[in-house]
């Protein structure tokens, strides 16, 4: 499953959140406010405090992806169909 680490203060959170949800994409919300642990794992896998963090099945990472970014990996993971 897709982790996103994330909050609900951050438009590149939302935007990312809208996009993966109208792709269908199952993921699950990481709140880095909420969480302190959260947000300490979101530094530990980028190495740096941007945010959202998308972490993949795979175990790579995109952080602040724009949106063909993140639908290209979600192709090249095969988690949705190519366009």
């Amino acid at each position: 499953m897709i982790r996103m680490y994330s909050a609900d203060w951050c438009g590149d959170c939302r935007r990312t959140e809208s996009q993966l949800n109208e792709l269908g994409v199952a993921f699950e919300y990481l709140d880095v406010d909420a969480h302190p642990e959260h947000k300490a794992r979101a530094i530990e896998i980028s190495g740096k405090p941007n945010i959202p963090v998308v972490v993949f099945p795979d175990e790579s990472y995109l952080v602040e992806p724009a949106n063909f970014e993140l639908e290209l990996k979600l192709q090249q993971l095969n988690l949705i169909d190519q366009a």
